[in-house]
């Protein structure tokens, strides 16, 4: 008889910390995903290309970054019929239960893990007890292998229950790049959802803490941004040069100077730089990644094309071209606060939780909102909770880890949701978390 994966909640963990895999190369957590599915049964499971339209993702990498990941899968004992389905980095999936009249419910969980070396120290849990990543230099150091185990589970326990409606749950790629959320919101799978769930672990609450809703995400864009100057002799000839380093340096040192906005927070940052070929030639070209965020997606829009016109200008400046490219964004979605009333009255009643907060600010950014908006804009309500748990350093740290304790914690309050969702189902807007 095959273990309940509710019972082994530890160890399903803990098989996806071993084996973290980045944006669009998560080959090897899509084939453990589908083996986890297939095994609960469900009504309908899509994979890669049949869960979403490929062309509607971002961030996509090179060819080139994705073949050695998806041998290495390979290489792992991968499904080879499951990995046809992820030709060209589409990876993800979503899964479906089907059980007549009641409501459709959407559960959002997120795949991918970092570029961040995990660390080796004693103390480190996971390499204390042997479950640190296999993966040189790439981690899940923001908590999806929780996500991914409580996305399992809810749907194992949801399938086994009399649950009457509708559970499509969204294993989502590249969530890190903001590239994997919109073309699962322009999925058919989105389509006609009542209410949606998405979720993160921690956050800086601890263990027994539930967030009911988020408020305020920023919506934010990465961009890519490429100046192409005219090399020439440093020594020798140096006006015949356009420097592309004096270009990138002008365009640093105005893109912090773009005003703020009255309207709301807004952020600008040049993450990475890098130019040039050797210290006795003019630099022709220059590459830098940065990002734009607002407390809005106005806002964001506002800072990312006054950013736009600062590359240019400082191109123009130093006599240079300049390429200008939104790798991904992302929208500002508020949690329904009808939604988050039903989570925290849920919450409330669950073994190990003994604080639950209605909302919190998350300042940060999530592509979860294309989804949450997805839905908004067709009717139905949706909310970003969170599950405290205690982590020993920050999310995207070498040290990061979470407490176990949580995973049971995650399922609960999940599952307990949506079978609320189907008890009072429609849920009005004015009158949720009323006393009945």
């Amino acid at each position: 008889m095959v273990e309940l994966l509710r019972d082994r909640l530890e160890t399903v963990r803990r098989g996806f910390h071993r084996h973290p895999e980045p944006a669009w190369r998560e080959f090897y957590t899509t084939a453990r995903l589908v083996e986890e599915i297939a095994r609960i049964g469900v009504d309908e499971l899509a994979v890669g290309a049949d869960a979403y339209d490929p062309a509607d993702r971002m961030a996509v990498p090179d060819e080139s970054d994705l073949e050695p990941w998806l041998n290495r899968a390979r290489e792992y004992g991968a499904d080879e019929d499951v990995l046809g389905k992820m030709a060209g980095g589409n990876t993800g999936a979503v899964a479906v239960l089907e059980r007549g009249d009641g409501p459709s419910v959407g559960l959002r969980v997120d795949i991918d893990g970092l570029f961040v070396e995990e660390s080796t120290d004693d103390d480190h849990r996971p390499a204390a007890e042997g479950f640190r990543s296999e993966r040189d230099g790439t981690m899940h150091a923001c908590g999806h292998d929780a996500h991914m185990t409580w996305g399992l589970a809810t749907l194992e326990a949801v399938a086994a229950s009399d649950f009457a409606g509708r559970l499509v749950v969204f294993f989502q790629p590249a969530e890190e790049l903001s590239g994997g959320g919109r073309p699962m919101a322009e999925s058919r799978f989105a389509e006609g959802l009542d209410y949606l769930l998405a979720v993160h672990v921690g956050l800086d609450h601890p263990t027994g803490e539930v967030v009911a809703g988020i408020e305020k995400p920023l919506a934010m864009c990465h961009v890519d941004v490429t100046i192409r100057g005219t090399s020439a002799h440093a020594g020798k000839a140096p006006n015949e040069g356009d420097n592309a380093i004096q270009a990138a340096g002008t365009v640093i040192q105005n893109a912090y100077a773009i005003p703020r906005h009255g309207d709301g927070m807004t952020r600008v940052n040049v993450g990475r730089v890098e130019a040039g070929t050797s210290s006795n030639v003019v630099a022709e070209r220059a590459h830098m990644e940065a990002e734009a965020r607002g407390e809005t997606t106005e806002l964001m829009e506002y800072v990312k094309s006054r950013l736009e016109r600062t590359v240019a200008s400082a191109a123009a400046m130093h006599g240079c071209r300049a390429e200008f490219d939104v790798v991904s964004e992302s929208p500002r979605a508020d949690s329904d606060p009808e939604l988050q009333a039903l989570v925290a009255e849920v919450a409330e009643g669950v073994e190990g939780i003994d604080s639950v907060l209605p909302a919190a600010d998350f300042g940060a950014s999530e592509d979860a909102t294309f989804l949450m908006d997805r839905v908004q804009r067709d009717g139905g309500l949706a909310t970003y909770l969170i599950v405290g748990t205690d982590h020993p350093t920050s999310h995207h740290t070498s040290t990061f880890d979470v407490d176990e304790r949580s995973l049971g914690h995650g399922v609960d309050v999940l599952v307990r949701t949506i079978r609320e969702l189907e008890r009072r189902h429609p849920v009005p807007r004015a009158t949720v978390g009323d006393d009945e």
